[in-house]
């Protein structure tokens, strides 16, 4: 059974139709060649109570919530205030691994403010709103998101496995 995830765009330009959503589609595609279904997208002014409204609907329908856009330092960016003011817990290390992976190919990277969290039983990742930094913020945690959702829903039967083991 494949996981459900959701795509959350965070662009004035694209909800106004101004520009095309060119990171959806990149993201969608990269989701689907790591086994999971996207279930719903959407796309949202930047605007703190839309987004969070937007998290809430979509943490209800997907495990994986991914957004891209509005993590940086612009006035407009406030994808990160909003994603806190809905999620649980915030999972800095998540968020650290996607600005190392973002170093590597631009210095700009060090600018993101994007948030990693949980909502429920399902996981909030800020990615960047350039399509190509979106894919790579998400390249680099996809390890991890399994292993995360599991946790999330109370399959930690594994980790007291491995625990036993280590104390033999």
């Amino acid at each position: 059974m494949k996981i459900p995830a959701a795509i959350l765009i965070v662009s004035d330009s694209c909800h106004k139709g101004l520009r095309e959503d060119a990171s959806g589609p990149r993201l969608s595609s990269a989701l689907v060649s790591a086994g999971f279904e996207v279930v719903t997208s959407k796309i949202v002014p930047d605007d703190v109570e839309r987004i969070a409204s937007a998290l809430r609907e979509l943490a209800a329908a997907a495990r994986l919530v991914v957004t891209s856009g509005g993590t940086g330092i612009a006035p407009r960016d406030v994808t990160p205030e909003a994603t806190r003011a809905v999620c649980e817990r915030v999972l800095d290390g998540v968020a650290e691994i996607m600005r190392a992976e973002g170093l590597k190919h631009t210095p700009y990277a060090a600018l993101s403010r994007g948030v990693c969290a949980t909502l429920g039983k399902s996981l909030v990742l800020n990615l960047p709103g350039s399509p190509t930094g979106a894919e790579q913020s998400l390249g680099a945690v996809l390890p991890l998101v399994s292993h995360a959702l599991d946790l999330l829903a109370g399959h930690t039967e594994h980790l007291h496995a491995e625990r036993e083991n280590l104390g033999r």
